[in-house]
């Protein structure tokens, strides 16, 4: 990697880690400055401004999940496994967390408003692939016979999410994996119970 090339995924490393725990607001040009040791000058010559430099930072923090996701989920033999590791994978945010913060999307949704219309759609299509992605796993569940045939792709989806997501929120405000462990528990039972044959 050149200098350049590095300098700029420095920035972004360390601007992913301040607007995450931080917040995309409360986070300032300076903040960056200190956490990276450059100059507001080298932030602005890879970076159009702040609002730019939002953007990527959280799109590489969504790259960074999809490859991780799309990995386990490809290897895993069965509807239920894939399942599981998707469960599993928003479980870590609290347990294991793989960016300190928490979860990028649910952080990004609670902040973003009308103001960042480019960051909103980045969120949005964040969660259009996380929906999708369960949708496709269950579409294949029913041709390989492991999904009830009546089972609403859309609204497993919706609940999935919905509920993984207030789980995350509940536990990082009571600083206790209580909340998103009984989410997870309760979606297992309920995919093994309603969903798969």
């Amino acid at each position: 990697m050149r200098k350049p090339e590095q300098t700029k995924e420095k920035i972004l490393r360390e601007s992913s880690i301040l607007f995450n725990t931080k917040g995309y607001k409360s986070t300032s040009i300076s903040d960056i400055t200190n956490a990276t040791g450059y100059t507001k000058g080298a932030i602005y010559r890879h970076f159009e401004n702040k609002d730019n430099l939002e953007i990527q930072a959280y799109e590489k923090m969504i790259r960074y999940i999809f490859t991780n996701l799309k990995t386990k989920i490809r290897e895993a033999k069965n509807t239920k496994d894939k399942l599981f590791i998707f469960l599993n994978h928003f479980e870590n945010y609290i347990i294991n967390e793989n960016f300190a913060g928490g979860c990028p999307l649910l952080n990004v949704s609670i902040e973003v408003d009308d103001t960042n219309y480019d960051l909103k759609y980045k969120a949005q299509n964040t969660l259009t692939v996380f929906k999708e992605t369960i949708k496709t796993i269950l579409t294949n569940g029913k041709k390989h016979q492991q999904v009830q045939l009546n089972t609403d792709e859309a609204l497993v989806a919706s609940v999935i999410i919905a509920s993984l997501e207030g789980g995350i929120m509940m536990s990082k405000l009571t600083q206790s994996e209580k909340d998103i462990k009984n989410v997870v528990t309760h979606l297992k039972t309920w995919i093994e119970k309603d969903i798969l044959l």
